[in-house]
């Protein structure tokens, strides 16, 4: 496996993966607008996404998104887990493990004070993962949304 980070000529190969991501969580699919959505993150390098692919082809077996943000109180960058997803048939392979590795390893490089990730309350998979490599739940803050419609 070997982990790169997405350029424009990655979307044919991510869209897919991130439209089963987005199903995932009970979104419909809206593959033009999906599309869309990574161009113009990429365009403007609003995002950086890492993608796993299999060593022998250009199969995609994950990926993750993460956003810059910034920390008042601290002064310095702070980055966003924002996506992550593994293929079906990828799974039980420590894709996630080598994505999350990676992030952590650029969020360092860029002088972060923390990534941050947010997940379901009933994603235990998920949370175990992120706990192995050293993600903990946030004691200090309670987090609050404000939807604000379409």
């Amino acid at each position: 496996m070997r982990i790169v980070q997405a350029t424009l000529e990655h979307l044919d190969l991510l869209t897919p993966l991130f439209i089963k991501y987005r199903e995932f969580y009970g979104e419909l699919p809206f593959p033009d607008s999906s599309r869309k959505f990574l161009e113009t993150r990429l365009k403007r390098k609003e995002s950086v996404i890492y993608l796993a692919l299999a060593d022998d082809e250009d199969k995609l077996l994950g990926y993750c998104q993460l956003f810059p943000s910034y920390s008042s109180l601290s002064l310095k960058r702070v980055w966003i887990l924002n996506d992550i997803f593994v293929a079906e048939d990828a799974r039980r392979m420590l894709v996630a493990d080598r994505l999350l590795q990676t992030a952590k390893q650029m969020a360092k490089e860029t002088n972060a004070v923390r990534m941050r990730v947010a997940t379901s309350v009933d994603n235990e998979v998920a949370q175990k993962v992120y706990e192995s490599i050293g993600f903990r739940e946030d004691t200090k803050f309670k987090n609050y949304i404000l939807e604000l419609g379409d």
